[in-house]
């Protein structure tokens, strides 16, 4: 809810001066409307010039920035890439520098040289021509700025000042309204065309800007693959040329051999991990033709053929089923290979056309030849083969090809896994997944074979990179694109729309600026008309509100107070019946009243708070005492707590505090079904902010989370976490108390098992007249108000509101409110008025009996409350043994009374035979001195607490909720006391005091009268009733026989304001007159001093209405209607002297 608050001093009003104010304004609204439309054409003008210029300038000089910034990470690439080469290649500096001096020549320093140069002349060539143009553009807009705002005429002497402004203001009223702003359109269509090309010109600048940034990332990172995959690969060809020197070494210069092909499968199973990217090894033996027969014998097998009409043969790994080798001069048969292809062994690696041409070109050249992309055996994928041919130890350094034919003596051939290879390279790039990678032999251009990657998809830009496998022959290339399409490029979008935006904006500002200048006079008259009529429409609601507050509670005033008298009255059992459901009713009907009239105050500004001291206890009780039957009828267990450093005494707004209160805790129990509890407790603010271990078990409870566990709960039901409830109070958190030791602030948490609040509806919670559903009220019913009219007066405390909920564990609501310390003038004597027997609890000892320390906690609170010393268990075992040891301690020390919880008796009832037992035993014959044990429950039906009374274990059965009263009468009763005297007492003083006494009742409604009247004559008083405030005056003029007035507020012709006024105003001119000695007190019925009693009767008790009252001479008030304990207590100070 919004609520309009004013500053106290105006009251939504204007001033005399304020008005007078405005009035002489009018004379000067010409010369400020034009000073206006001049300042607006500076303001847009400037404007118009320096933002799209700026704009410009800023991007201009971030792209400027940027190639900059290109060039120095190139020249930083270049540095990085020298020290990778000093570190992956052993390669010295000096080397290097050699390097570099072949290409040092003059001319390409020279080159060098120069194109450095022309690069910083043309960086501080665009640098200069932006800075003269941006300069040259401020000139002309400042320029401009001057001409408009006319700061040209203060160089001028005040006669030059005077001229130029008459001439300005003759050319004004002169000249045409059109031609005059036919430049400034001429100016606005000038600028927003510039403003249109300036952004396509942005857009096509910053677009190329980003397409050269793509480009160039995309051959960044192709390079970066290509480069990583050659330097793997060659890596990978390394150690296959070093293991062919080593067959060499060991296979054939020794005698006999060193490897077999068990040696040789395990080594290179073995060193697999030095040689990743290839899925096979083998070693080939050159045989010539003659020497294949005794080759054959030796091993065993027979030559196979590698190429067969049946490629599954090969396929499935089948030698036995190949072919044998045809005849020819030489073979090249696998004797050694690596586990995974060992089904190669015996095959001719002479036999296949490729292979042969690869063998001879391997052992001529003395270097790796690559075979062309092929599919491999185990894994399917296209692959090539890598043959190195193996040389004898005399073969020179130098050989020529003859010579490596001759001292060829085998050929080391291993497979490559290419597709694998690739992957397991972009699986170590974090940006593998940015661009599409596939890998071509390009040997054969009009056919390149792919190696790697899907089909191709066409998304723009293109980089090829070269790879060197170190075989001349065969040509590889690495094909590099984006997976996706260049996106729309937003950024040249976004700056170019966003320069387009402000242009049309500024044109659009301009352009609408004079229209509005226009208008404002218009609206300056309507406004002041509105104004005027605001102030009306405002002190007719004032008006209306005080009306209608007195019109309606006028006559419920009346049916209230007849009901009450009806059922005063003998009735049999329905028609009592009838008579209390409808003064219920009128009840709710009042307080629904009430609600929306504090609503229409608060809105209104008018709702005022008083500042009288009361105890925060009292008004807890009284809490307790209005909802105890309807918790009890649902069963469910309402207790308040409050923490021992809250003042007893505090200072504001009792009754206020009081109504947040009952509307939160009437929320929870209306909200709450069956089973579970509704928990209230204060604590002051400070202790919130205090260390764990320092605050009581109450409060800590609230900062632990215990929706899962029902063992720190007051009834065992999960709650949601309270301390989220006042989480956001940013007050607790800055506000700091030290400055101003006497204000402290409290914290109230109302804590329920109810169904929560749903999430969509709590953030309307605190709306007017919304709940959270639509079914709301008409399941639970209520206005909607209750928690808005609550959050303001929480607002006006000085406080904040705040809430947590789950659906189907609870809701807790909490608000602070700052308050005054309060003189503590004697507490006791305050107790003892409102319980007499309150001292003969002094001094007793007590023990709770149950498991929940929160709920034992709030039983500790109200028997503290009465002087008691309290000690808390959680089973019954400490009872039977305080039941032992209490009889044989000094009467000082003995337990005067054990509270024992319905669950801990039901958990544990087979110890009630052994405490009833030891309660005979203590029995010594004075029954004061016994220890008294009762029951706490929340509901017990009248056959059980008979039962439970028949056994003899429990004194008597104390029904929660807890309060002084019901604690006081039970004890009373379990000792024998007399209890109907306690009840009686102010009825009987009430009766005493108004017994004979001659009553004056004034009020303009005759209804109002009337239950007045008998209200009063049920007391015994005699009542006189007239109906204003003039009869009044006649019936209340010195002499009268009259022992007190009570007096309607609003009445027609004379309120009772200025009845009371007029009243005082005789009794003083008498008292005068007697105290003088120009009249004797005879005359006046023998009273020496005249001063009538006079009570309002009013509906409307806010302090405002109190010290109105006050004021003009009324002794004290009463609601209507009469309410018994009111009216008791206002007597009281009237007649309490007489009494």
């Amino acid at each position: 809810m919004s609520v309009n608050r004013r500053p106290s001093g105006l009251n939504g009003r204007m001033s005399p001066s304020s008005k007078s104010g405005k009035t002489n304004e009018a004379l000067y609204e010409s010369n400020s409307l034009r000073k206006c439309k001049r300042k607006c054409l500076l303001l847009w003008v400037f404007l118009g010039v320096v933002v799209p210029v700026g704009s410009a300038w800023f991007f201009m000089s971030f792209h400027t920035e940027s190639l900059f910034m290109r060039k120095e990470n190139k020249w930083g690439g270049c540095e990085e890439r020298a020290r990778i080469l000093l570190q992956r290649y052993n390669v010295s500096k000096k080397q290097l520098q050699a390097l570099v001096s072949v290409f040092s020549v003059s001319s390409d320093q020279n080159i060098v040289r120069s194109w450095v140069l022309e690069f910083c002349a043309n960086q501080d060539c665009l640098s200069l021509s932006i800075l003269v143009k941006g300069c040259w553009w401020i000139l002309v807009g400042i320029t401009l700025c001057c001409k408009l705002s006319g700061f040209h005429l203060l160089w001028r002497s005040p006669n030059q000042k005077l001229v130029a402004q008459q001439k300005q203001l003759q050319h004004s009223v002169g000249r045409n309204p059109k031609g005059a702003g036919r430049w400034r359109k001429t100016f606005l269509v000038t600028f927003v065309l510039l403003g249109i090309v300036g952004s396509i010109w942005l857009f096509w600048h910053m677009n190329k800007d980003i397409m050269l940034r793509r480009e160039e990332m995309l051959a960044n990172m192709c390079d970066e693959r290509a480069r990583m995959l050659q330097d793997q690969f060659n890596v990978s060809l390394n150690h296959v040329h070093a293991l062919a020197i080593l067959v060499s070494t060991f296979h054939h210069s020794k005698y006999p051999s060193a490897i077999d092909q068990k040696t040789f499968g395990e080594y290179t199973e073995r060193t697999a991990f030095e040689r990743p990217l290839t899925s096979g090894v083998a070693y080939a033996l050159k045989v010539p033709h003659s020497d294949r027969e005794h080759f054959e014998k030796k091993h065993g097998w027979t030559i196979k053929k590698m190429e067969t009409e049946n490629e599954t043969l090969v396929q499935d790994r089948i030698p036995e089923n190949l072919d044998p080798a045809p005849f020819q001069d030489e073979y090249a048969p696998v004797i050694f290979a690596q586990e995974t292809v060992s089904h190669i062994v015996s095959i001719d690696m002479m036999s296949g056309k490729e292979d042969r041409e690869n063998i001879l070109r391997a052992r001529a050249t003395g270097k790796g030849v690559l075979t062309s992309p092929f599919k491999l055996l185990k894994s399917n994928h296209l692959g090539v083969v890598l043959t190195f041919a193996v040389y004898n130890a005399n073969l020179p350094p130098d050989a020529t090809p003859e010579q490596r034919i001759a001292a060829t003596v085998g050929y080391l051939g291993a497979s490559y896994d290419v597709p694998s290879l690739v992957d397991k390279l972009l699986h170590q790039l974090a940006s593998k997944q940015t661009i599409v990678v596939n890998v071509y032999d390009t040997t054969n251009e009009s056919a390149p074979i792919t190696m790697y990657g899907t089909d191709v998809v066409d998304t723009g830009l293109l980089r090829i990179s070269s790879l060197d496998f170190g075989d001349p022959l065969r040509k590889h290339e690495m094909h590099c694109r984006f997976k996706q399409r260049p996106p729309l490029p937003w950024t040249a979008i976004n700056a170019s729309v966003g320069v387009l935006v402000i242009t049309l904006l500024l044109g659009h500002i301009f352009h609408a600026a004079i229209n509005r200048i226009a208008k404002v006079e218009d609206d300056y008259r309507e406004m002041r008309e509105l104004m005027v009529r605001a102030e009306a429409a405002d002190v007719a609601k004032s008006q209306f509100l005080a009306t209608v507050s007195h019109e309606i509670r006028t006559p419920m005033n009346g049916v209230l107070g007849m009901l009450q008298m009806l059922m005063d009255t003998e009735l049999d059992e329905g028609q009592m019946d009838y008579a209390q459901t409808a003064h219920s009713s009128g009840k709710d009907l009042i307080s629904v009243i009430n609600e929306v009239l504090d609503q229409a105050k608060i809105e209104a500004g008018k709702l005022e708070l008083e500042a009288v001291e009361f105890d925060p206890r009292s008004i807890l009780d009284e809490v307790l005492s209005l909802f105890s039957g309807k918790s009890t009828e649902k069963g469910i267990e309402l207790a308040v707590y409050v923490s021992n450093q809250v003042p007893e005494v505090v200072i504001g707004d009792p009754k206020r505090f009081r109504q947040i209160i009952t509307n939160l805790v009437g929320n929870s129990l209306k909200f709450t079904h069956d089973k579970g509890h509704v928990f209230v407790s204060v604590h002051l603010t400070n202790e919130v902010k205090s260390p764990l271990h320092i605050m009581d078990a109450v409060l800590r409870q609230g900062f632990q989370d215990v929706s899962d566990k029902t063992d720190n709960t007051l009834s065992g039901f999960p709650v949601v976490n309270r301390w989220k409830s006042w989480a956001n109070f940013k007050k607790i958190s800055s506000m700091n108390l030290m400055d101003e030791p006497e204000m402290i602030q409290l914290l109230v948490t109302v804590e329920d098992t109810g169904i929560g609040i749903p999430l969509d509806a709590q953030s309307r919670i605190f709306t007017p007249f919304m709940q959270a559903d639509s079914s709301t009220s008409r399941t639970y019913g209520g206005t909607g108000i209750g928690l808005s009219i609550s959050k303001c007066l929480v607002d006006l405390m000085g406080g904040e509101i705040g809430f947590v909920s789950e659906l189907g564990i609870g809701s807790t609501f909490s608000f602070s409110g700052t308050f005054r310390i309060g003189k503590t003038i004697s507490p006791d004597a305050k107790l003892q008025q409102c319980t007499p027997f309150v001292s003969e609890f002094q001094g007793l000892r007590a023990l709770v009996v149950d498991r929940r320390k929160i709920r034992a906690e709030v039983t500790r609170y109200h028997l503290q409350r009465l002087g008691m010393s309290v000690d808390l268990n959680s089973c019954l075992e400490s009872a039977c043994s305080c039941l032992s040891v209490t009889c044989n301690t000094s009467i000082s020390r003995q337990w005067a009374m054990i509270l024992i919880d319905k669950d801990v008796m039901d958990m544990e009832s087979n110890i009630l035979h052994v405490i009833k037992k030891q309660r005979q035993n203590n029995i010594n014959g004075n029954r004061t001195n016994f220890l008294k044990i009762f029951l706490l429950a929340n509901y017990l039906s009248p056959v059980e607490r008979a039962e439970l009374k028949s056994i003899g274990v429990v004194d008597d059965v104390l029904m929660k909720p807890l309060w002084l009263s019901a604690l006081i009468r039970s004890y009373r009763e379990a000792l024998g006391s007399e209890k109907k005297q306690i009840y009686r007492k102010k009825e009987s003083n009430l009766g005493n005091l108004l017994r004979q006494k001659q009553i004056l009742v004034v009020d303009d409604n005759a209804v109002n009268r009337k239950v007045a009247e008998g209200v009063l004559q049920r007391y015994g008083a005699k009542v006189t009733c007239v109906e204003g405030g003039r009869a009044a005056l006649k019936m209340l003029k010195p002499p009268h026989s009259f022992d007190a007035c009570f007096m309607d507020l609003q009445m027609p012709e004379m309120d009772g304001f200025e009845a009371t006024r007029q009243i005082r105003c005789m009794e003083e001119e008498v008292n005068e007159k007697i105290a003088s000695g120009e009249a004797s007190a005879a005359m006046f019925g023998n009273v020496v001093h005249w001063h009538i009693p006079i009570l309002a009767m009013t509906a409307d008790v806010t302090q405002s209405s109190n010290e109105e009252c006050s004021r003009c001479g009324m002794d004290d008030h009463v609601s209507k209607p009469f309410e018994e304990e009111q009216l008791f207590m206002a007597v009281a100070r009237c007649f309490g002297s007489g009494s």
